[in-house]
């Protein structure tokens, strides 16, 4: 713990039901947390009840393992001499709907174990994944998991197998190439930065986390050298691609045709490496002991009498264990291939710290300083058995956590608080436990204790004075989905109110909102996501019965041309006047603000602007604020020229901006994608007779909302990106399903070797419940869909029935005027 050169830290990511749990079971078992016996079918990393009773993960949770490198030999550069390593690792979801927990996972650790199903690849949440992993620094490694089933269900052949392999790695280095900006060529996938993967490299495995085996080309390198007198870096080299061993000849020649012979040759890695494997399995299942076990000897394998009672798959698991045990593997991978933190924060400072690169705080991250200032990051909060609170999750950049410490908290969000607290104690996160620990160097992610109700979701801890936050966390889902809750007993509403706040501490991507009728609603990322957090409410965070009602999508509020008329509105003393408009922002420009990337300096925002969406420099200099949050999709611009007392009101008119397109004119939806323009004021001398709280304020946002009518308002509404994977057999009622629910299909892709096909296709969310099991129902059961949130699409005006109706439908059940209001309840005449 205290070596930062001798430490890992890693996330186990992938698709859903790719393995990532299953072979997370095998890598604590080597570590003797867990039976042997009891790997890949205890789900150990699943923590909660509600993940265990349905096999799957909801929240990524931590564990420290400690993994002692045998072969001296083989030590990274840099690291001590000793051998030992502590790799921290955390298993996070698969399912898109808790895209955050990934996004938590990746911000505090340094390297990602990718985990590819070797007959489904990489699919859309494989994508998602390496995509936040990329936006993080991440470096990755790959195992490609169930080759199990190439044998069991497909009976594949060897040549099959490597292809299918092949066309595994190239859909994973393509998703990596796309998103990253880091070092990536395959010309030089031996030098420590780069990111593309190849079983040459060392950054490629396979096996079966079921099944407890795994192995990369060094694994089988290592059997074979002694055999042919090559050493291991070389024959490492001779074990993949267009290599192939001449049994007559006694020649590695990269022809696939004997020169002796003229005989077709099995290439190398089929060869030596996947015949052996399929050999073992068929002499299993011919229930020949006495042969496996001269076969398993001459692979320095010795079976005993417990193996003799095992039968089929089981006695299959247990030689495979012992000859190619997965965990030694994947953790001599892991330390050989993915950073440590002192090698890491070096070039991940760039991306994580928010103030100026020479300060001390910058200095003591890049340096993995212990000594210097204590910079930690909490990316999320996780429940203890104590109600109510929680251990504030996090990675240690800089500077050592002790307890009892006097810190600051320095919060993620826009308004850039600083609390002081304390912390009471570190604890280190041990899967389903926890370990008191008095102190912590930094390169290591923990717990802490007494924190937690200083924190909303995310913050930074330090020491220092001086110190800039770490930057807050982009997460790639948004809370399209929501369902309105009350309490059965309505004496227990204030236990609601509380518990709903302890789910926001919880959850990163959910928002627990009143509306103005006193409604509380719970927003989320989808039905699956929905039905989670109401579990939690009632169980964990409320401990009371709670009513809930059907889900509800949220709609953005936006316009979709420029306003017919300068918009004109006083205050309420009409003593000041403003006059603006709106006009639609594109698409483009709106994704990029939501993905933070736009230039924070404004010469640059204004070149970039420029450049890129044709704005007038002078405009994108005088952008005034992004909203709602300052970091939404809206932008507030002042066109005023040579306004007295312009800059007193700045922030009034900001903070209604900020209002203004948290709640619109039509249903008090967020707005998105609207540029509004100040073109003049008419301010009054007095200061007295300009207040910005009783006079702008309300003028400000009269005249948005005015300008907002008058620029043909409309509605935005979610749209899913659906990746379904079906037996071919079954795609007519896939079809039949997305036809009825106004999907549009986008591609469908037979999957090469296997009776899958991939069916791609957009899907409103507000057709998505109950899609799940109506597309399982039609297929019996051979359809799985991953829903993905994508885009916004504009529903049209108000002139459509459709719009209308959804406006109004809306504007009730948030208890609000059922008429829409019109446009003389906001625009001022000149007298």
């Amino acid at each position: 713990m205290k070596r930062p050169e001798n430490i890992r830290n890693i996330s186990v990511i992938a698709h859903v039901d790719h393995g990532k749990t299953t072979l997370s079971d095998s890598l604590v078992s080597r570590a003797g947390i867990i039976a042997e016996k009891n790997s890949g079918g205890v789900r150990y990393m699943s923590t909660t009840k509600i993940e265990q009773d349905r096999g799957i993960t909801i929240k990524s949770s931590s564990i420290s393992l400690h993994f002692e490198l045998t072969d001296k030999e083989m030590l990274p550069n840099g690291s001590s001499d000793s051998g030992e390593f502590l790799i921290n690792l955390i298993d996070s979801p698969g399912h898109v709907d808790f895209s955050s927990e990934v996004t938590a996972a990746l911000r505090v650790t340094d390297g990602a174990l990718v985990v590819v199903d070797c007959v489904e690849g990489a699919c859309v949440q494989t994508e998602t994944v390496l995509r936040q992993a990329c936006a993080e620094q991440i470096r990755p490694v790959l195992f490609i998991n169930k080759i199990d089933r190439f044998l069991v269900e497909l009976q594949k052949d060897s040549e099959s197998c490597y292809q299918s392999f092949v066309r595994v790695i190239n859909q994973v280095n393509e998703a990596i190439g796309t998103f990253s900006t880091a070092d990536f060529d395959a010309n030089d996938s031996e030098t420590d930065t780069a990111m593309y993967l190849s079983p040459e490299n060392g950054k490629v495995a396979f096996g079966s986390g079921y099944l407890g085996f795994g192995f990369n080309l060094g694994t089988w390198a290592k059997i074979y050298s002694q055999k042919f007198g090559i050493n291991r870096q070389k024959l490492v080299k001779r074990l993949w691609g267009e290599n192939y061993y001449c049994p007559d000849s006694k020649v590695w020649q990269t022809e696939s045709t004997s020169k002796a012979t003229g005989k077709q040759l099995p290439r190398t890695f089929c060869k030596f490496i996947l015949d052996p494997i399929f050999q073992i399995y068929h002499q299993v299942m011919a229930d020949d002991f006495e042969k496996l076990s001269q076969m398993m000897k001459g692979l320095g394998v010795q079976l005993d009498k417990e193996d003799q009672d095992l039968k089929e798959k089981q006695l299959f698991k247990s030689v495979m264990k012992k000859l190619l045990p997965v965990a030694d593997c994947i953790l001599e991978m892991v330390v050989l291939q993915l950073p440590s933190p002192l090698t890491a924060q070096r070039y991940r400072i760039d991306t994580l710290y928010d103030g100026p690169m020479d300060d001390e705080c910058a200095n003591a991250i890049r340096d993995c300083d212990p000594n210097g200032p204590l910079m930690m990051y909490v990316s999320k909060l996780v429940p203890t058995s104590e109600a109510g609170h929680f251990y504030a999750f996090g990675r240690v950049f800089s500077g050592t956590v002790k307890s009892n410490q006097k810190v600051s908290i320095l919060t993620s969000d826009s308004t850039g608080k600083v609390i002081r607290g304390s912390i009471q104690r570190p604890v280190l996160m041990m899967g389903r436990k926890t370990e008191n620990i008095e102190e912590c160097p930094c390169g290591n992610i923990i717990g802490l204790v007494g924190v937690d109700q200083f924190i909303l979701k995310s913050a930074t801890i330090t020491t220092s004075d001086l110190g800039s936050p770490i930057r807050g966390m982009k997460l790639y889902v948004s809370p399209v989905v929501r369902m309105a809750v009350q309490p059965k007993d309505t004496r227990q509403l204030p236990k609601l109110v509380e518990g709903l706040k302890r789910l926001s501490k919880a959850d990163p991507s959910v928002v627990c909102t009143t509306e103005e009728s006193g409604e509380l609603i719970i927003a989320g990322v989808g039905e699956l996501h929905l039905e989670i957090c109401l579990n939690e409410l009632i169980t964990t965070h409320a401990g009371i019965d709670v009513v809930a009602s059907q889900p509800i999508v949220s709609f953005r509020e936006s316009v979709l041309s420029t306003s017919s008329m300068m918009c004109i509105s006083k205050s309420p003393n009409n003593l000041n006047r403003l006059y603006a408009n709106a006009e639609p922002l594109s698409n483009e420009l709106s994704n990029a603000i939501e993905q933070n990337l736009l230039p924070q300096e404004a010469k640059e925002l204004s070149k970039y602007l420029s450049d890129n969406f044709d704005w007038q420099s002078e405009d994108a200099k005088n952008i005034w604020s992004f909203g709602p949050e300052i970091s939404g999709a809206n932008t507030l611009v002042n066109m005023t020229k040579g306004v007295q007392n312009l800059g007193e009101i700045k922030d009034s008119i900001v903070q209604s901006f900020q209002w203004s397109t948290r709640e619109g004119v039509l249903c008090s939806e967020e707005l998105r994608g609207v540029r509004f323009n100040i073109h003049d004021a008419k301010l009054h001398s007095d200061s007295v007779h300009r207040s910005g709280m009783s006079q702008i304020i309300p003028a400000t946002r009269r005249v948005l909302y005015a300008s907002q009518l008058t620029a043909t308002p409309t509605l935005l509404e979610p749209i899913y990106l659906v990746s379904i994977s079906v037996t071919h057999d079954a795609v007519a009622g896939v079809y039949l399903v997305l036809n009825k629910r106004k999907g549009s299909i986008i591609s469908e892709e037979r999957k090469v070797g296997s009776p899958l096909v991939t069916i791609v296709a957009h899907l409103p969310v507000l057709q998505s419940f109950g899609f799940t099991g109506e597309l399982r129902a039609n297929t019996s059961g051979k359809a799985f869909p991953q829903c993905t949130f994508d885009h916004w699409k504009s529903l049209g005006s108000l002139e459509s029935k459709q719009v209308n109706d959804l406006v109004l439908e809306t504007r009730k059940r948030k208890g609000l005027a059922v008429e829409i209001p019109h446009i003389s309840k906001f625009y001022d005449k000149i007298n």
